[in-house]
């Protein structure tokens, strides 16, 4: 197992005032093998560090996966906070793609184990950066991850929490599934798979509609379990540290609703609500499902306003 950081020069981006943010290859101890992503560091003095987190399923370091979601989301912001002088880390989650050698079964995970590779990342990071903390910028899912690999962290700064869940996640996937006209004919079997994996037993999908066998597959019923276990709610209530909660408001995927629970758990935390942005934070007109959904494919349209301006001001605030 290799237990290092390797570091490989990639390229050069240009930055704010002629400084030239260098991209990185980088690694950390996983499980099984190396754990891979990519830094990019500011050329900036005292730089803010940020983690960024993948949401679900076979989501990459740029925020895409093989699914049909190709909005390069996370290496955007990553762009986009080097330019405020503040570096970051996007990675694979273990199992997948440069993190293939991590571990041999991505489906074979909890969350627990997520949030240990996060305390693996940031203790490497912090080795090379010599920095007391790293910010983690958990988006979907990653807000769960980040949320847990917080907990008594003395290493996390603090949190960002992008288009993140406020109710257990089995609520979410039931009202997700309650969303859509055409899951009618399966909705009643849908709810009690949930019912049965909230309260942490596996199900039998030998017998249901292939569209749910394949969302409730024998193989990923061990995360959902895990997954469906915790309240983002009682974790944000005790977390003391900075929070932001960063949520767009034409998202289809996580609501307002669930940004202001998260925000009634954690009364210190700021809210910042972005009317144009969607849950891959790009901007989106109108309240179209086909337009909102074509952004996810679209690896060149840029972030929506407001959202680099919300992370960047919170976690390198103007100096006095």
């Amino acid at each position: 197992m290799r237990t290092f950081i390797a570091f490989f020069l990639t390229f050069l981006a240009i930055g704010p005032l002629g400084a030239a943010p260098v991209e990185t290859s980088v690694e950390a101890p996983g499980p099984a093998g190396a754990l891979a992503g990519t830094m990019l560091s500011a050329d900036a003095p005292n730089s803010p560090i940020v983690l960024i987190i993948p949401g679900s399923g076979p989501t990459d370091r740029d925020g895409n996966n093989p699914l049909g979601v190709k909005a390069g989301t996370y290496k955007l912001l990553a762009e986009g906070l080097a330019t405020r002088g503040i570096t970051t880390v996007r990675i694979d989650k273990r199992g997948l793609f440069g993190s293939k050698e991590a571990f041999p079964d991505a489906n074979a995970v909890t969350i627990p184990e997520y949030a240990a590779d996060v305390h693996a990342w940031t203790s490497v990071i912090r080795r090379q950066k010599n920095v007391p903390c790293l910010w983690l910028l958990g988006h979907s899912e990653g807000a769960l991850v980040a949320m847990v690999a917080a907990q008594n962290a003395p290493d996390i700064c603090g949190l960002v929490l992008a288009a993140a869940a406020g109710r257990p996640i089995g609520e979410v996937l039931k009202d997700q599934l309650e969303a859509n006209p055409a899951n009618a004919p399966v909705l009643d079997q849908g709810l009690k798979a949930i019912d049965s994996l909230e309260a942490g037993h596996a199900i039998d999908v030998s017998g249901m509609n292939p569209a749910l066998s394949r969302l409730f597959r024998p193989n990923v019923q061990g995360f959902l379990i895990s997954e469906f276990s915790y309240d983002p709610a009682v974790l944000l209530a005790k977390y003391p540290k900075p929070v932001l909660i960063l949520q767009g408001e034409r998202d289809i995927q996580v609501g307002v609703a669930d940004a202001r629970r998260l925000e009634r758990a954690d009364p210190k935390a700021k809210l910042v609500l972005l009317p144009a942005a969607n849950h891959v934070l790009k901007p989106v007109a109108s309240d179209n499902r086909a337009d909102n959904l074509a952004t996810y494919a679209n690896p060149n349209l840029p972030l929506a306003p407001g959202v680099i301006d919300a992370i960047s001001g919170f976690v390198s605030p103007p100096q006095p």
